[in-house]
């Protein structure tokens, strides 16, 4: 399963990498959405392979949005982790917010992993 989550968040973060930081403004109507409307809940309601794809544009939209296209599979995976165990924690929170604070603090270790990490090895905590 993780092998099919990664390739799932290469294929969203190559596309969306370029593609999100091209899109013409459009006139919104009914099938228009803003990333910033979504919470960490409409995220975790998903199920499956619709989660990894929505986790997925986060990584990407988040990569395109920094002008980079260059990305760690590692980091992005243990990312994921670390963003899944937020949102469970803070549902009304805006799911670009959660991804850009677990991004921004370095956070490499999901929180249910530091939780039993007593050996330092995993030192960054979400506030």
């Amino acid at each position: 399963m993780r092998f099919s989550m990664k390739t799932n968040m290469v294929a969203a973060c190559v596309a969306l990498a370029g593609f999100t930081t091209t899109l013409p403004a459009a006139a919104q109507d009914s099938t228009m959405r803003k990333v910033e409307q979504y919470t960490c809940k409409d995220v975790m309601i998903e199920r499956g392979s619709s989660r990894d794809v929505a986790i997925a544009f986060l990584h990407g939209f988040l990569l395109g949005k920094s002008g980079s296209d260059e990305f760690d599979l590692d980091v992005l995976a243990k990312q994921t982790d670390t963003f899944i165990d937020h949102c469970l924690d803070n549902p009304t929170q805006k799911a670009r917010d959660a991804m850009m604070k677990v991004k921004r603090s370095g956070f490499a270790c999901s929180c249910s992993k530091l939780m039993s990490l007593l050996d330092g090895s995993c030192l960054a905590v979400l506030p």
